[in-house]
């Protein structure tokens, strides 16, 4: 499983010094964060670097979405109409323009619009092969369907189950997919929310198909578990996880309330920097430190031994060290079979729950961001995987 950086308000930046300290990587372009010229010169500047490669997010999610710089884009329509679009030439136009786009900017495989839906029938699939029907006959790119799903139709077992079974007929290399969390969470609490988002990528996987989880946070490496392809995410909340009402136009971006988080990787939690004080006077500051493995440098001026808060840690730092912490932990979030994997997770969630205990114990709180809420969602759904799919997984492993 690897790590893709999914494009977010400010963050060009931090692309292009990520992708070129870990000498590759892919950046998922945001048309919604990104002017025309903009996303031109970022992809540029992306895929001259080594091992550099980008991808566009055409983020068609709401077709009457009105956020200016989104609708701003060539490729958007100038208007839609539920009836005439899907007839009419309009679809057409629109992947046309994308295909050129994509081109532009040095894409080499293409991801197709999807419509955001709360429930899987039959008008959405339509929809979504019209996308696909459409857009074969104007590429020889690989092509990858974007699903993109509100939390209700993501719990709902009828929704997965009619999705996978139309996905057996759809002639792409892949699907990206999107999953609203559940009443706006950031970690997610509902544990028939995420078994379902396993079983719908093993589901995928099962079918030939490579799988881009985007606007993911650290929660989402138990998709290794289902075979996940790759990941996606940033550095606010809004791009690790997917909030639709973000592709509107009074949406209010959270980068009005500024904070800055120190991420704890083997807790799975993110801590504001003068909870790391109360930790130094409990003694316990350094079992928040990141295990040296993971890479990051990031972070070393919060545990160099004096006090966290005068430390002027910058919020450029609290990003990097939680991207790349992710991207190290994804890289081995995979193991050699389905049981190793499972086991792993399983082992870091035990490991993760006696921290948590200790740091909290001693007054050090994750608030809204600790993990403590959600470590038996994730267990139960790696239980469910198991019981599930873990047999043809097994089989299966070695080729998924």
């Amino acid at each position: 499983m690897q790590l893709k950086l999914q494009f977010g308000y400010g963050m060009m930046d931090h692309s292009r010094v990520l992708i070129d300290t870990w000498k590759g990587g892919s950046v998922i372009l945001s048309p919604r964060d990104l002017s025309p010229v903009q996303l031109e010169r970022l992809a540029g500047q992306i895929t001259s670097l080594q091992g550099g490669d980008v991808l566009l997010d055409p983020q068609f999610y709401l077709p009457y979405a009105d956020h200016e710089r989104l609708t701003s884009h060539e490729y958007w329509p100038s208007a839609y109409s539920t009836e005439g679009f899907w007839s009419g030439s309009d679809i057409r136009g629109l992947l046309k323009k994308l295909v050129a786009l994509n081109k532009t900017l040095g894409c080499k495989t293409l991801i197709l619009p999807g419509l955001y839906t709360d429930q899987v029938d039959d008008d959405w699939i339509a929809r979504q092969n019209a996308f696909m029907e459409e857009a074969r006959a104007l590429t020889d790119n690989p092509l990858y369907i974007t699903v993109a799903l509100a939390a209700d139709a993501v719990k709902s077992d009828e929704s997965i189950d009619e999705l996978l079974a139309a996905s057996e007929k759809w002639d792409v290399s892949g699907v990206y997919l999107l999953c609203e969390h559940p009443n706006g969470e950031y970690l997610v609490t509902d544990p028939s929310w995420l078994s379902n988002v396993l079983d719908l990528v093993a589901g995928l996987k099962l079918k030939g198909k490579k799988v881009l989880a985007g606007y993911c946070n650290h929660q989402m490496l138990s998709l290794a578990a289902a075979g996940v392809d790759w990941i996606a995410s940033g550095t606010w909340m809004n791009v690790r996880s997917f909030p639709p009402d973000k592709f509107r136009a009074p949406y209010d971006d959270e980068i009005k309330q500024r904070s800055t988080w120190y991420y704890c990787p083997q807790g799975f939690s993110e801590y504001k920097v003068p909870f790391l004080d109360i930790a130094k006077k409990q003694g316990m500051l350094d079992k928040l430190a990141p295990p040296a493995e993971l890479g990051s440098a990031h972070a070393d001026v919060l545990f160099s031994g004096i006090q966290p808060t005068s430390a002027r840690w910058t919020e450029q730092s609290a990003f990097r060290h939680y991207l790349h912490c992710l991207w190290s932990q994804a890289k081995s979030a995979r193991r050699e079979s389905f049981d190793q994997t499972v086991d792993e997770q399983e082992r870091a969630l035990d490991a993760a729950e006696d921290l948590l205990a200790s740091l909290q114990a001693a007054g050090v709180k994750g608030q809204l961001r600790d993990f403590t809420t959600s470590l038996d969602v994730n267990r139960a759904a790696l239980s469910v995987l198991r019981s599930s799919r873990g047999p043809i997984l097994r089989r299966k492993w070695a080729n998924l």
